[in-house]
Protein backbone atom coordinates (compact mmCIF):
# COMPACT_ATOMS: atom_id res chain seq x y z
CA UNK A 1 0.00 0.00 0.00
CA UNK A 2 1.65 3.32 -0.65
CA UNK A 3 0.70 4.49 3.40
CA UNK A 4 3.54 2.09 3.72
CA UNK A 5 6.43 3.59 1.33
CA UNK A 6 9.24 5.41 2.69
CA UNK A 7 12.46 6.46 0.67
CA UNK A 8 11.63 4.80 -2.61
CA UNK A 9 11.01 1.49 -0.38
CA UNK A 10 7.58 -0.47 0.19
CA UNK A 11 7.30 -1.95 3.72
CA UNK A 12 5.13 -4.91 4.66
CA UNK A 13 3.66 -3.15 7.81
CA UNK A 14 2.71 -0.56 9.19
CA UNK A 15 5.58 -0.90 12.26
CA UNK A 16 8.26 -1.21 9.82
CA UNK A 17 7.37 1.83 7.53
CA UNK A 18 7.07 3.68 11.15
CA UNK A 19 10.57 2.26 11.94
CA UNK A 20 11.93 3.62 8.18
CA UNK A 21 10.58 7.01 8.61
CA UNK A 22 12.11 6.98 12.11
CA UNK A 23 15.71 5.80 10.82
CA UNK A 24 14.90 8.58 8.09
CA UNK A 25 14.77 11.47 10.20
CA UNK A 26 17.59 10.23 12.03
CA UNK A 27 19.80 9.89 8.63
CA UNK A 28 18.51 13.65 7.90
CA UNK A 29 19.80 14.62 11.31
CA UNK A 30 23.16 12.85 10.89
CA UNK A 31 23.81 14.45 7.77
CA UNK A 32 22.90 17.99 8.97
CA UNK A 33 25.62 17.60 10.88
CA UNK A 34 28.70 15.44 9.48
CA UNK A 35 30.11 17.16 5.93
CA UNK A 36 30.15 13.72 3.65
CA UNK A 37 32.50 15.06 1.79
CA UNK A 38 35.26 15.51 4.48
CA UNK A 39 37.32 12.44 5.12
CA UNK A 40 37.61 13.25 9.03
CA UNK A 41 34.34 13.90 9.77
CA UNK A 42 32.69 10.97 7.65
CA UNK A 43 35.50 8.50 8.86
CA UNK A 44 34.42 9.69 12.56
CA UNK A 45 30.98 9.02 11.92
CA UNK A 46 31.40 5.63 10.32
CA UNK A 47 33.32 4.80 14.00
CA UNK A 48 30.32 6.07 15.87
CA UNK A 49 28.23 3.88 13.89
CA UNK A 50 30.13 1.27 14.40
CA UNK A 51 30.44 1.86 18.37
CA UNK A 52 26.00 1.73 18.10
CA UNK A 53 25.83 5.55 18.86
CA UNK A 54 22.99 5.60 16.33
CA UNK A 55 20.55 2.60 16.88
CA UNK A 56 18.99 2.23 13.29
CA UNK A 57 15.33 -0.12 13.62
CA UNK A 58 15.25 -0.63 9.19
CA UNK A 59 16.87 -1.48 6.29
CA UNK A 60 17.01 1.95 5.44
CA UNK A 61 19.25 2.64 8.51
CA UNK A 62 21.02 -0.06 7.50
CA UNK A 63 21.83 0.94 3.78
CA UNK A 64 23.14 3.90 5.11
CA UNK A 65 25.18 2.29 7.97
CA UNK A 66 26.95 0.93 5.21
CA UNK A 67 27.31 3.81 2.82
CA UNK A 68 29.29 5.36 5.45
CA UNK A 69 31.22 2.76 6.27
CA UNK A 70 32.15 2.28 2.15
CA UNK A 71 33.30 6.21 1.91
CA UNK A 72 34.68 5.89 5.22
CA UNK A 73 36.87 2.77 3.91
CA UNK A 74 37.61 4.23 0.30
CA UNK A 75 38.99 7.74 2.55
CA UNK A 76 41.39 5.20 4.95
CA UNK A 77 42.31 3.71 1.10
CA UNK A 78 43.53 7.29 0.09
CA UNK A 79 45.89 7.55 3.22
CA UNK A 80 42.98 9.90 4.98
CA UNK A 81 43.02 10.15 9.17
CA UNK A 82 39.46 11.37 11.47
CA UNK A 83 41.92 14.22 11.58
CA UNK A 84 42.06 14.70 7.70
CA UNK A 85 40.74 17.74 5.96
CA UNK A 86 39.98 17.66 2.18
CA UNK A 87 40.82 20.85 0.90
CA UNK A 88 39.10 20.35 -2.29
CA UNK A 89 36.05 20.33 -0.69
CA UNK A 90 32.73 22.07 -1.58
CA UNK A 91 32.99 24.70 1.51
CA UNK A 92 36.79 25.37 0.93
CA UNK A 93 36.22 25.81 -2.87
CA UNK A 94 33.39 28.04 -1.92
CA UNK A 95 35.44 29.88 0.26
CA UNK A 96 38.45 29.86 -2.23
CA UNK A 97 36.13 31.71 -4.43
CA UNK A 98 34.77 34.22 -2.29
CA UNK A 99 38.20 35.26 -0.87
CA UNK A 100 39.02 35.91 -4.35
CA UNK A 101 36.26 37.46 -5.20
CA UNK A 102 36.91 39.50 -2.28
CA UNK A 103 40.53 39.98 -3.52
CA UNK A 104 39.50 41.02 -6.92
CA UNK A 105 37.16 43.80 -5.48
CA UNK A 106 40.15 45.18 -3.22
CA UNK A 107 42.32 45.08 -6.16
CA UNK A 108 40.27 47.39 -8.52
CA UNK A 109 39.51 49.84 -5.53
CA UNK A 110 42.77 50.08 -4.41
CA UNK A 111 43.85 51.13 -7.88
CA UNK A 112 43.57 55.02 -8.99
CA UNK A 113 45.85 55.69 -12.03
CA UNK A 114 48.40 52.61 -11.57
CA UNK A 115 49.07 54.26 -8.01
CA UNK A 116 48.12 52.14 -4.93
CA UNK A 117 46.04 53.49 -1.95
CA UNK A 118 47.25 53.47 1.33
CA UNK A 119 45.93 50.60 3.61
CA UNK A 120 43.29 51.28 5.74
CA UNK A 121 44.23 51.43 9.81
CA UNK A 122 42.07 51.52 12.74
CA UNK A 123 43.00 55.32 13.52
CA UNK A 124 41.14 56.22 10.61
CA UNK A 125 37.95 55.66 12.00
CA UNK A 126 36.16 57.66 14.65
CA UNK A 127 35.98 56.33 18.58
CA UNK A 128 32.71 54.51 18.45
CA UNK A 129 33.89 52.81 15.21
CA UNK A 130 36.57 51.61 16.62
CA UNK A 131 34.85 50.21 19.71
CA UNK A 132 32.48 48.21 17.61
CA UNK A 133 35.36 46.52 15.39
CA UNK A 134 37.41 46.21 18.52
CA UNK A 135 34.37 43.95 20.13
CA UNK A 136 34.08 42.09 16.84
CA UNK A 137 37.55 41.24 17.12
CA UNK A 138 37.22 40.06 20.30
CA UNK A 139 34.04 38.50 19.67
CA UNK A 140 36.45 36.46 16.15
CA UNK A 141 39.06 35.49 19.31
CA UNK A 142 36.36 33.60 21.31
CA UNK A 143 35.11 31.99 18.54
CA UNK A 144 38.17 30.87 17.15
CA UNK A 145 39.76 29.70 20.81
CA UNK A 146 36.01 27.69 21.29
CA UNK A 147 36.36 26.08 17.88
CA UNK A 148 40.26 24.86 19.29
CA UNK A 149 38.85 23.68 22.03
CA UNK A 150 35.88 22.02 20.80
CA UNK A 151 38.15 20.33 17.75
CA UNK A 152 40.53 19.01 21.17
CA UNK A 153 37.29 17.30 22.24
CA UNK A 154 36.23 15.80 18.92
CA UNK A 155 39.89 14.66 19.09
CA UNK A 156 39.77 13.02 22.08
CA UNK A 157 35.97 11.77 20.96
CA UNK A 158 36.75 10.27 17.69
CA UNK A 159 39.78 8.18 19.75
CA UNK A 160 37.41 7.35 22.24
CA UNK A 161 34.88 6.26 19.89
CA UNK A 162 37.69 4.05 18.15
CA UNK A 163 38.13 2.73 21.21
CA UNK A 164 35.05 1.85 22.23
CA UNK A 165 34.28 0.21 18.43
CA UNK A 166 37.46 -1.79 18.91
CA UNK A 167 36.45 -2.95 22.49
CA UNK A 168 32.50 -3.85 21.03
CA UNK A 169 33.78 -5.80 18.09
CA UNK A 170 36.48 -7.69 19.99
CA UNK A 171 33.62 -8.68 22.53
CA UNK A 172 31.46 -9.84 20.21
CA UNK A 173 33.74 -12.12 18.59
CA UNK A 174 34.62 -13.70 21.57
CA UNK A 175 31.24 -13.90 23.39
CA UNK A 176 30.16 -15.95 19.92
CA UNK A 177 33.62 -18.13 20.60
CA UNK A 178 32.30 -18.55 24.31
CA UNK A 179 29.17 -20.01 23.00
CA UNK A 180 30.77 -22.13 21.02
CA UNK A 181 32.54 -23.63 23.42
CA UNK A 182 29.63 -24.10 25.56
CA UNK A 183 28.02 -26.36 23.04
CA UNK A 184 27.88 -29.73 25.01
CA UNK A 185 29.29 -28.20 28.00
CA UNK A 186 27.74 -28.99 31.30
CA UNK A 187 28.79 -26.02 33.17
CA UNK A 188 25.25 -24.85 34.16
CA UNK A 189 24.09 -28.84 34.21
CA UNK A 190 23.31 -30.57 37.30
CA UNK A 191 21.29 -29.48 40.17
CA UNK A 192 18.74 -26.62 39.86
CA UNK A 193 20.02 -25.50 36.34
CA UNK A 194 19.42 -29.16 35.01
CA UNK A 195 16.85 -29.29 32.30
CA UNK A 196 16.15 -32.44 31.06
CA UNK A 197 12.79 -32.00 29.38
CA UNK A 198 10.66 -29.36 28.77
CA UNK A 199 7.08 -29.07 28.80
CA UNK A 200 5.59 -26.75 25.85
CA UNK A 201 1.42 -25.45 26.07
CA UNK A 202 0.64 -25.05 22.45
CA UNK A 203 -2.93 -24.96 23.70
CA UNK A 204 -4.89 -25.54 26.70
CA UNK A 205 -5.95 -29.64 25.54
CA UNK A 206 -2.43 -30.09 23.80
CA UNK A 207 0.98 -30.86 25.97
CA UNK A 208 4.51 -31.74 24.40
CA UNK A 209 6.87 -32.87 26.15
CA UNK A 210 10.41 -32.30 24.64
CA UNK A 211 14.18 -33.32 25.76
CA UNK A 212 16.62 -30.59 24.94
CA UNK A 213 19.62 -31.63 23.11
CA UNK A 214 22.21 -31.72 26.33
CA UNK A 215 24.66 -30.12 23.57
CA UNK A 216 22.64 -27.41 23.89
CA UNK A 217 21.46 -27.75 27.55
CA UNK A 218 23.66 -25.18 28.93
CA UNK A 219 22.92 -22.61 26.51
CA UNK A 220 19.10 -23.02 26.66
CA UNK A 221 19.60 -22.31 30.52
CA UNK A 222 21.25 -19.08 29.98
CA UNK A 223 19.03 -17.46 26.89
CA UNK A 224 15.62 -19.54 27.01
CA UNK A 225 15.04 -17.79 23.38
CA UNK A 226 17.24 -20.07 22.03
CA UNK A 227 15.35 -22.27 19.46
CA UNK A 228 18.89 -24.23 17.82
CA UNK A 229 22.35 -23.38 16.00
CA UNK A 230 23.68 -23.18 12.78
CA UNK A 231 26.91 -24.25 11.34
CA UNK A 232 28.71 -23.90 7.77
CA UNK A 233 31.66 -25.87 7.59
CA UNK A 234 34.75 -24.09 6.80
CA UNK A 235 32.91 -20.64 6.85
CA UNK A 236 32.25 -17.65 9.69
CA UNK A 237 28.72 -18.96 9.79
CA UNK A 238 28.45 -20.41 13.36
CA UNK A 239 26.03 -18.73 15.61
CA UNK A 240 23.01 -19.30 17.46
CA UNK A 241 19.55 -18.95 16.04
CA UNK A 242 17.22 -17.14 18.34
CA UNK A 243 13.27 -17.09 18.16
CA UNK A 244 10.89 -14.25 19.35
CA UNK A 245 7.63 -13.62 19.12
CA UNK A 246 8.38 -10.92 16.88
CA UNK A 247 11.25 -10.40 14.25
CA UNK A 248 12.67 -6.71 15.57
CA UNK A 249 14.31 -7.63 19.05
CA UNK A 250 17.29 -9.56 17.60
CA UNK A 251 17.76 -7.65 14.61
CA UNK A 252 20.05 -5.36 17.10
CA UNK A 253 20.45 -7.66 19.98
CA UNK A 254 22.70 -10.32 21.04
CA UNK A 255 22.38 -13.70 22.65
CA UNK A 256 23.63 -12.26 25.80
CA UNK A 257 20.26 -9.62 25.09
CA UNK A 258 22.60 -6.85 24.85
CA UNK A 259 22.69 -3.95 22.21
CA UNK A 260 24.61 -5.23 19.38
CA UNK A 261 24.43 -3.59 16.14
CA UNK A 262 25.47 -6.72 14.32
CA UNK A 263 22.31 -8.48 15.58
CA UNK A 264 21.31 -12.22 16.10
CA UNK A 265 20.64 -14.80 13.60
CA UNK A 266 16.65 -15.32 14.21
CA UNK A 267 14.11 -17.35 13.07
CA UNK A 268 10.67 -16.35 11.72
CA UNK A 269 8.10 -15.70 14.02
CA UNK A 270 6.08 -17.57 12.01
CA UNK A 271 8.03 -20.87 12.17
CA UNK A 272 7.43 -23.68 14.22
CA UNK A 273 10.20 -26.44 14.79
CA UNK A 274 7.58 -28.81 16.62
CA UNK A 275 4.78 -29.01 14.45
CA UNK A 276 7.60 -28.28 11.85
CA UNK A 277 6.90 -26.45 8.74
CA UNK A 278 7.25 -27.26 5.46
CA UNK A 279 9.94 -24.31 5.27
CA UNK A 280 11.78 -22.83 8.01
CA UNK A 281 12.84 -19.39 7.90
CA UNK A 282 16.42 -17.59 9.23
CA UNK A 283 16.85 -14.30 9.11
CA UNK A 284 20.47 -12.63 9.57
CA UNK A 285 22.20 -9.08 8.74
CA UNK A 286 24.53 -8.56 6.17
CA UNK A 287 27.76 -6.81 7.65
CA UNK A 288 30.13 -5.47 5.80
CA UNK A 289 32.60 -7.17 9.28
CA UNK A 290 31.57 -10.28 7.38
CA UNK A 291 29.99 -11.41 11.06
CA UNK A 292 26.32 -12.72 10.89
CA UNK A 293 25.28 -13.63 7.11
CA UNK A 294 27.91 -11.56 5.95
CA UNK A 295 29.50 -13.64 3.83
CA UNK A 296 26.07 -15.28 2.82
CA UNK A 297 26.18 -14.01 -0.80
CA UNK A 298 29.65 -15.47 -1.59
CA UNK A 299 26.78 -18.29 -2.64
CA UNK A 300 25.99 -16.35 -5.48
CA UNK A 301 28.98 -18.21 -7.31
CA UNK A 302 28.48 -22.13 -8.49
CA UNK A 303 32.18 -23.27 -7.62
CA UNK A 304 31.45 -21.68 -3.60
CA UNK A 305 28.35 -23.48 -3.38
CA UNK A 306 30.28 -27.21 -4.75
CA UNK A 307 32.85 -26.60 -2.03
CA UNK A 308 29.89 -25.94 0.83
CA UNK A 309 26.64 -27.64 -0.38
CA UNK A 310 25.23 -28.60 3.01
CA UNK A 311 24.28 -26.30 6.38
CA UNK A 312 23.81 -27.75 9.41
CA UNK A 313 20.82 -27.02 11.15
CA UNK A 314 20.37 -28.17 14.65
CA UNK A 315 16.83 -27.22 16.37
CA UNK A 316 17.56 -27.51 20.49
CA UNK A 317 15.64 -30.45 20.11
CA UNK A 318 17.09 -32.34 17.15
CA UNK A 319 19.58 -32.26 14.79
CA UNK A 320 19.41 -31.57 10.56
CA UNK A 321 21.85 -31.07 7.93
CA UNK A 322 20.44 -29.68 4.67
CA UNK A 323 21.68 -29.56 1.13
CA UNK A 324 21.62 -26.62 -0.81
CA UNK A 325 18.45 -26.34 -3.53
CA UNK A 326 18.13 -23.02 -4.91
CA UNK A 327 20.20 -19.13 -4.30
CA UNK A 328 18.15 -15.98 -5.78
CA UNK A 329 17.74 -12.85 -5.44
CA UNK A 330 14.56 -11.50 -4.67
CA UNK A 331 13.16 -8.32 -2.93
CA UNK A 332 10.24 -6.86 0.29
CA UNK A 333 7.61 -6.53 -2.50
CA UNK A 334 4.31 -4.67 -1.77
CA UNK A 335 1.23 -6.36 -0.19
CA UNK A 336 -0.87 -5.81 -3.12
CA UNK A 337 1.75 -6.90 -6.58
CA UNK A 338 1.09 -10.64 -6.84
CA UNK A 339 4.43 -12.08 -7.55
CA UNK A 340 5.72 -15.41 -5.51
CA UNK A 341 7.29 -14.00 -1.92
CA UNK A 342 9.45 -16.30 -0.66
CA UNK A 343 9.32 -14.78 3.07
CA UNK A 344 5.93 -15.67 2.83
CA UNK A 345 6.26 -19.49 2.14
CA UNK A 346 5.92 -21.59 5.24
CA UNK A 347 3.70 -24.21 4.15
CA UNK A 348 2.62 -25.96 1.57
CA UNK A 349 -1.05 -27.56 2.03
CA UNK A 350 -1.08 -29.34 -1.00
CA UNK A 351 1.40 -30.99 -3.37
CA UNK A 352 0.49 -28.82 -6.38
CA UNK A 353 1.36 -25.66 -3.93
CA UNK A 354 4.71 -27.00 -2.90
CA UNK A 355 5.70 -27.49 -6.94
CA UNK A 356 4.15 -24.12 -7.34
CA UNK A 357 6.66 -22.69 -5.16
CA UNK A 358 9.45 -25.23 -5.85
CA UNK A 359 9.35 -23.82 -9.87
CA UNK A 360 9.20 -20.04 -8.75
CA UNK A 361 12.37 -20.32 -6.73
CA UNK A 362 13.84 -22.92 -9.97
CA UNK A 363 13.22 -19.67 -11.92
CA UNK A 364 14.92 -17.42 -10.09
CA UNK A 365 18.28 -19.55 -9.24
CA UNK A 366 21.22 -18.08 -9.83
CA UNK A 367 22.42 -21.77 -11.29
CA UNK A 368 21.25 -25.26 -10.94
CA UNK A 369 22.40 -27.34 -8.40
CA UNK A 370 21.52 -30.23 -9.54
CA UNK A 371 19.47 -30.80 -6.16
CA UNK A 372 15.45 -31.21 -6.00
CA UNK A 373 12.41 -31.52 -3.76
CA UNK A 374 9.00 -33.58 -3.28
CA UNK A 375 6.18 -32.86 -1.37
CA UNK A 376 6.96 -33.41 2.64
CA UNK A 377 10.59 -32.87 2.02
CA UNK A 378 11.61 -29.86 4.86
CA UNK A 379 13.26 -26.67 4.15
CA UNK A 380 15.51 -24.08 5.38
CA UNK A 381 15.92 -20.81 3.70
CA UNK A 382 18.84 -18.46 5.16
CA UNK A 383 17.86 -14.51 4.22
CA UNK A 384 19.74 -11.58 4.45
CA UNK A 385 19.78 -8.01 2.83
CA UNK A 386 21.34 -7.79 -0.36
CA UNK A 387 21.92 -3.91 -1.92
CA UNK A 388 21.74 -4.93 -5.61
CA UNK A 389 18.68 -3.27 -6.09
CA UNK A 390 16.05 -1.52 -3.52
CA UNK A 391 14.97 -3.23 -0.05
CA UNK A 392 17.00 -6.42 -2.29
CA UNK A 393 17.19 -9.87 -0.42
CA UNK A 394 19.59 -13.00 -0.96
CA UNK A 395 17.99 -16.16 -0.53
CA UNK A 396 19.67 -19.42 0.30
CA UNK A 397 17.55 -22.22 0.09
CA UNK A 398 18.15 -26.06 1.30
CA UNK A 399 16.40 -29.44 1.73
CA UNK A 400 16.84 -31.43 4.60
CA UNK A 401 18.62 -34.94 3.77
CA UNK A 402 19.24 -36.32 7.10
CA UNK A 403 17.76 -36.27 10.63
CA UNK A 404 20.51 -37.76 13.22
Amino acid sequence: MSGFEAAGRRFRTEAEYKAAKRDLKMIEEIKSKVHMDQPGEVISLSEALAKGQFRFESVVGNEFDDQVYELAERYKSQGYTKNSILPAGKRARKKAEKENRKKKSAGKGSQTGGKTKRQVSLEDYDADMRKIILEEIKKREKRRKLLVILCGFVAVGCFGYFGVYSYFADRTQMDYKSLAMLKGSDSLAGGSWQTPAVTIHYTQEEDVELTVLPEYETLYNKNKKLIGWLKIDDTNIDYPVMQTGNNEYYLDHNFNQEYDKNGSLFLDAACDVVHRNTNLIIYGHHMKSGRMFGNLNSYSKKEYCEKHPTIQFDTIYEKGTYQVMYVFRSRIYNEDEVIFKYYQFFDAASEKEFESNMQEMAALSLYDTGVTASFGDELLTLSTCDSSETDGRFVVVAKRIRAE
